[in-house]
């Protein structure tokens, strides 16, 4: 039996023909759709604009034909980026009959990373980074020096203002491209800083012996960085805030069928895994094949040893992933020839041949050093041990935790009041510092889709507490029983309960300070909550200002000075300091900060990690100077001080 499709809304037009099918160039395509390319077009976008153009800059490196590189961002911020590689070809591609710099500046999949003949390992493996930003760019200028000679091209928004002219005598040869992102695609250009800096500086230690000098005009800041020690200096300096358990990284390096494998590794007292990884200097955020081949030869290898000098008996379990990792800070670094990243913005390598590279590389070198360094090696081995027996107790606490999360909602923590609403999406849950807060939080809310969990006091610190004391916390069992999804590598977020977790606490000191509890929490056990951005953060106002019949909301104390000038001749002006979220009643708390229609609440993202790890270690790990250092760095940036 045959059914009529229902008849469509009114149609935009009645014919479909070949005609109505659009064909885009490359660079049409670009501009029309960049975070198909880039990403985003946000701050993120923007830097990745910039590592385009340094990533072909390396691949001269990787090669061995450039030692330096010099990245400017001027006044306006037009950037930089010059190396003394070979230089990009100029003369006619036989394939396009333009030259081979245009080419390469207008093509799409257009470079020498492909054969393998000039590049044997390559970052831009898709030879599309410079097509793109020179598309995504207000105008940009390539220069080239090659066989004494310098040569010069322009364009604007991707378009050739010219063919490449000869402009003068050069010595040396090497890329200079300066560019400026187009604010029609960007909005205001401003790249950030310290982000630019520490990508930078990941990329030295990556590269050993070649110099990156970054210079910001803007600020009048210049950072050099050159290591001798490559990776190694990249582990000292993540370790640096933290008490390690042996002196130097352990440094791995061995090349199978044309595979670079480079890993430094070393253990501190923390109960953090630190391990970052990274193919071809492009940082797989995401891991890959190289991660698991790396971790599996760690847990291999230590197994053995332990075994083999008696340190685990024989009928002792195995220590699995988790007792090898914690206290770990590593890295992870592979050069390879054909690399198969997922996507343009490359977060994790797919090659399933580097797996047992790594595995094999990483196992041979760690075996040996375990073998000649047996001081250091049962350092290591008691470390992991201490982490096996807390595991097993942590593990019968969040079986317990786990088990009474997974059962109806008469389980749930009896201080948490549910919503309504049993869609996941549709749910959100506020972590409320007190009960005076969370009374008014629970009055106050919309109780079909908005639950509150009050806390009371402080969490645990779990930047110095081990699995099982951490599970031992009722507020943390509290916060897990909760959400639903588990914890650490058992985490699931398809089983969280809320798709929304809002952290409200007070605007104060101690306020900052359970935030940041909270945010350790998090990151630590929970990371993939903030990478699905699910955790938010409330934005409680800091004062409420009347002025005759006028009541309006303030959230800072620029937006206060602002506000008060306006009202300057005003009859009567009031200004009350709301300190604690204890103070609202339920009406105004969920006018300021809870209807959806009127609260600001800010998205929690990390685009760092390894930035994020090290900030972490400092401000909530054991080691005091360090803490104390980054206080006095920071004091004349700090905002809403609580005195």
């Amino acid at each position: 039996m045959t059914q009529n499709m229902p008849s469509p809304a009114e149609p935009l037009n009645n014919e479909y023909t070949a005609e109505d099918i659009q064909v885009l160039g490359a660079r049409e395509a670009i501009r029309r759709r960049p975070s198909m390319y880039i990403g985003s077009t946000d701050q993120h976008g923007l830097l990745h604009l910039v590592y385009e153009i340094v990533y072909n800059s390396i691949d001269e490196a990787m090669a061995g034909c450039c030692n330096k590189i010099l990245v400017t961002i001027q006044q306006d911020n037009t950037v930089t980026v010059e190396d003394n590689g070979r230089g990009i070809p100029v003369e006619i591609h036989p394939a396009t009959n333009i030259s081979a710099l245009e080419t390469v500046m207008t093509t799409l999949h257009a470079g020498a990373k492909f054969g393998g003949k000039t590049y044997q390992v390559s970052g831009g493996l898709h030879g599309v980074g410079a097509s793109v930003v020179n598309a995504l760019s207000s105008w940009l200028r390539v220069n080239v020096s090659r066989d004494g000679k310098l040569y010069q091209q322009e364009f604007r928004q991707g378009i050739p203002q010219g063919e490449v002219t000869e402009v003068g005598e050069a010595s040396g040869t090497g890329t200079t491209i300066v560019f400026l992102a187009d604010e029609g695609i960007f909005g205001k250009v401003n790249y950030d800083f310290n982000t630019l800096s520490e990508r930078l500086r990941e990329m030295a230690y990556l590269n050993k012996e070649l110099e990156i000098c970054f210079i910001d005009e803007r600020k009048e800041s210049e950072k050099t960085f050159y290591f001798e020690g490559g990776i190694t200096g990249f582990v000292r300096h993540l370790n640096r805030n933290r008490v390690v358990r042996h002196r130097q990284p352990i440094y791995i390096s061995k090349t199978i069928n044309g595979t670079i494998v480079e890993a430094a590794l070393q253990y501190n007292d923390g109960f953090a895994d630190s391990t970052f990884s990274f193919a071809n200097c492009v940082n797989t955020v995401d891991g890959g094949t190289h991660l698991t081949g790396f971790r599996s030869a760690l847990t291999r290898v230590l197994n053995d040893y332990a075994h083999k000098n008696k340190l685990l008996k024989e009928d002792d379990p195995n220590l699995v992933g988790d007792d090898v990792r914690e206290g770990l800070t590593a890295i992870i670094s592979v050069k390879l020839t054909e690399p198969q990243f997922e996507g343009q913005t490359k977060t994790k390598l797919g090659n399933a041949e580097v797996k047992s590279v790594v595995e094999s590389a990483v196992g041979e070198g760690l075996s040996l050093y375990l073998e000649e360094h047996p001081d250091e090696a049962k350092r290591i081995i008691d470390k992991c041990l201490t982490t096996a027996k807390a595991r097993e107790a942590a593990r019968k606490a969040r079986d317990l935790i786990v088990k009474r999360s997974s059962l109806d909602t008469a389980t749930l923590p009896g201080k948490l009041a549910d919503c309504s609403e049993k869609e996941p999406s549709h749910c959100e849950l506020y972590l409320v510092e007190g009960d005076s807060a969370g009374g008014s939080a629970k009055q106050g809310r919309n109780r079909r889709f908005q639950a509150i969990l009050p806390l009371r006091g402080k969490i645990l610190n779990v930047e110095k507490a081990p699995a099982d004391k951490m599970l031992a916390h009722e507020e943390i069992r509290a916060i897990i029983t909760a959400l639903g999804a588990g914890i650490d590598d058992e985490f699931d977020p398809s089983k969280l309960r809320y798709h929304r977790i809002i952290l409200m606490t007070d605007a104060d000191v101690d306020g900052s300070h359970i935030r940041t509890l909270l945010l350790t929490f998090f990151y630590r056990h929970m990371v993939e909550l903030i990478n699905q951005e699910h955790l938010f953060i409330a934005q409680p106002p800091l004062y409420r200002v009347k002025a005759n019949k006028l009541q309006q909301w303030v959230y800072s104390d620029q937006e206060k000075e602002e506000l008060l000038r306006k009202l300057k001749g005003a009859r009567k002006v009031e200004v009350q300091r709301y300190k604690g979220l204890g103070e609202m009643s339920a009406e105004q708390l969920w006018e300021t900060t809870m209807n959806p229609a009127t609260r600001t609440i800010l998205s929690v993202s990390v685009k760092d990690a390894a930035k994020a790890d090290s900030i972490f270690s400092i401000l909530m790990g054991g080691e005091v100077p360090p803490r104390k250092a980054f206080i006095q760095a920071h004091a004349k940036s700090v905002r809403n001080l609580d005195i």
